[in-house]
């Protein structure tokens, strides 16, 4: 059984992967050039959501294209041309959160539900939603992003061997523990930096 499903694993499906590991890793240590590496991820996984049906899937990662190279000009230029620094999420940026979350499930769902063959919609539209509500706070550098994205982590798995992509949903349980070391990390950074001041 497992040879069989080690066969049906495509080239895009590896180097998506180990691009979207490297990406994560880097990002979990708060290196910019994290967004490099997503990058190339991105666009191999672009071609693996579309043949596999993952319409909502496939638009979140135009979505992360757009938001890695907003991000990697962010997180090194910010609006004082330095690179920016992690920090908590404010109350307005909590609201705006909540609001992506909202919005892209409804847009994604509609979408989905009467214009597409996605034998999947709520499933695919959740994900989304919360991805790209996570994908924002990462670009703006708020340690609240490991949580968003993990609960669409939580999501992502069982749909992902539900459209029998196992090697994305090992991916999606690496990036699930990935994303709590990564929050445990950045609050590290951010209390050592608070100790320093």
């Amino acid at each position: 059984m497992m040879q069989d499903i080690l066969k049906q694993i495509t080239l895009p499906e590896w180097f998506g992967v180990l691009f979207s590991v490297i990406q994560v890793l880097l990002a979990r240590k708060n290196n910019v050039n994290n967004y490099l590496f997503g990058i190339a991820g991105i666009l191999l996984t672009l071609y693996v959501m579309l043949t596999s049906k993952l319409y909502a899937e496939f638009t979140l990662n135009l979505y992360y294209l757009i938001m890695s190279m907003y991000g990697w000009l962010y997180w090194k230029f910010g609006k004082q041309k330095s690179e920016m620094e992690i920090s908590i999420t404010t109350t307005t940026e909590k609201w705006i959160t909540g609001g992506i979350v909202l919005g892209t499930f409804i847009l994604f769902w509609s979408f989905l539900t009467y214009f597409t063959d996605s034998d999947v919609p709520v499933w695919d539209s959740l994900v989304s939603a919360f991805a790209w509500a996570g994908m924002w706070l990462m670009a703006r550098r708020k340690i609240e992003n490991w949580v968003i994205l993990n609960v669409s982590n939580i999501i992502s798995i069982p749909l992902m061997i539900h459209k029998e992509l196992y090697l994305y949903a090992v991916l999606t349980s690496f990036l699930f523990l990935v994303a709590i070391s990564g929050y445990i990390e950045w609050q590290k950074i951010i209390k050592s930096k608070a100790n320093a001041e």
